[in-house]
């Protein structure tokens, strides 16, 4: 349910950069040699081998961008290893520059060794980091969550319009981290306070891995999709491809703007768990661990094809715990933290989805309902200005009394923006002024509304 709670075009025009004074810093710490990755020599250079196999010939330089690992003290081991067992040999070399100039090439032996590693896994990305790693980050990181105030959440939400109480609700709801029940009719802006607090929470950054290592399986963690990287600038990364010697922190991770992740009525129950492919052979991490550190929204809760009640209790243990239990195909367990705020949002009555003991779980329960009189006016008034469509009092009360109070139709805060959007085709159908007279407005609500 993509609602609309419309944007004040003069109170918009930068919602906020929300950055937290108190947050601490978390950065990745540096590594230097092998055993630092945490990951097996072997290992290693099964996936060196396996980068060579899929593009052929590349400079030790090219090979340590594409493992996210230093050249100096790694990749230049693992290749010295993989020449000693001549797995690859030096194509090309250029004086003065360093062996990371250097243009390798996979031998007959290392595209046999290559193919056995690609029978047990293809992936061939940067290196991963062990579980624990990951699992440490995420609690360190945290702890440095913004934490609302009231008129920090006054300046996030002021493009929307809400009454009071419903943003004291909210504000308290956010700090707590945990989630929130959003209910309440269709098209009242549930999806648009989610979006708000969204961008709240984006607002900050953190680290998170391209990759996990767990058992010898690899969990694709980073997604283009959902996670928007950070461009840092020259004095905060490294370039694990530059001949640059100073110790700078691992690139196996990458700087993101925390997570916003909305899933809808695709959402199965298999999206909860660890998903392999059995092509590619190693895992894609699930929606809650890709959001970790932000917002995951279940947006239109109540429409999916798995029963309300099955996904509820499937999250019983993560929201209490904190704690979150996934596993491997091998039968394994895996234990990762649950550093997520659940937004479930719905427009069916609650007591249709949930009962009293799983509502006791969600910390918050907020109501969006539908605006007031004088709210609906400050909305309309908005997204006419919004969309040149001259507003005018007189019309809106003519729009209220004929098509609202004597349908007893409710009113809801998606209204005037489709309203308007309906007065614009026609007005420019006929050729006229975008006005609020009663022949448009008779026309746009014939068209628009339907008698259920």
């Amino acid at each position: 349910m993509e609602a609309l709670m419309v944007e004040d075009p003069i109170k918009a025009k930068n919602p906020i950069s929300a950055v937290n004074p108190m947050q601490k810093s978390y950065m990745p710490p540096p590594i230097s040699n092998l055993e630092q990755t945490g990951l097996s020599t072997l290992w290693l250079q099964d996936l060196a081998l396996k980068i060579f196999y899929f593009q052929g010939y590349m400079s030790g330089f090219k090979l340590s961008e594409e493992m996210a690992l230093p050249f100096t003290g790694i990749v230049d081991q693992i290749l010295e290893i993989l020449k000693r067992e001549k797995l690859v040999e030096v194509r090309t070399s250029q004086m003065g520059l360093g062996e990371g100039s250097y243009t390798y090439a996979i031998t007959g032996a290392g595209i046999n060794r290559a193919r056995e590693a690609l029978d047990r896994s293809q992936y061939a990305g940067p290196a991963p980091v062990p579980i624990d790693v990951y699992n440490d980050s995420i609690l360190k990181q945290g702890r440095g969550r913004l934490q609302a105030t009231s008129r920090l959440m006054h300046q996030v939400l002021a493009h929307l319009v809400l009454n009071e109480v419903t943003f004291n609700k909210l504000g308290p709801a956010v700090n707590s981290g945990t989630s929130i029940f959003l209910y309440g009719p269709p098209g009242n802006g549930k999806t648009s306070v989610a979006r708000a607090v969204g961008n709240l929470v984006q607002g900050q950054t953190m680290y998170i891995p391209y990759a996990i290592y767990v058992d010898g399986q690899v969990i694709k963690l980073y997604d283009s999709v959902n996670h928007q990287i950070i461009r840092e600038d020259d004095s905060a990364s490294t370039g694990t491809g530059s001949m640059r010697t100073s110790v700078r922190r691992d690139t196996r991770w990458v700087r993101i703007r925390r997570p916003f992740i909305i899933t809808g009525g695709e959402l199965t129950m298999a999206g909860l768990d660890l998903v392999f492919d059995t092509t590619n052979k190693f895992y894609e991490a699930p929606f809650q661990v890709k959001a970790n550190g932000g917002i995951l929204l279940i947006d239109d809760f109540g429409r999916q094809l798995v029963r309300p009640r099955d996904l509820l209790n499937r999250w019983i243990v993560p929201l209490e715990n904190r704690i979150d239990y996934m596993s491997l195909h091998t039968g394994r367990k895996i234990e990762v933290p649950f550093d997520v705020l659940v937004i479930f949002s719905t427009n069916l009555p609650p007591k249709d989805l949930v009962d009293e003991a799983f509502l006791r779980r969600l910390r918050h329960k907020i109501e969006i309902g539908d605006p007031s009189y004088e709210e609906y006016r400050e909305l309309f008034r908005r997204v006419a200005t919004q969309k040149g469509v001259n507003y005018s009092d007189e019309g809106l009360a003519y729009l209220l009394q004929e098509h609202y109070i004597k349908k007893s139709r409710n009113l809801r805060a998606s209204h005037p923006r489709d309203i308007c959007d309906q007065i614009l085709d026609i007005s420019r159908y006929l050729n006229v002024e975008a006005n609020l007279n009663k022949e448009l407005i008779d026309r746009a609500a014939a068209s628009y509304f339907v008698e259920l």
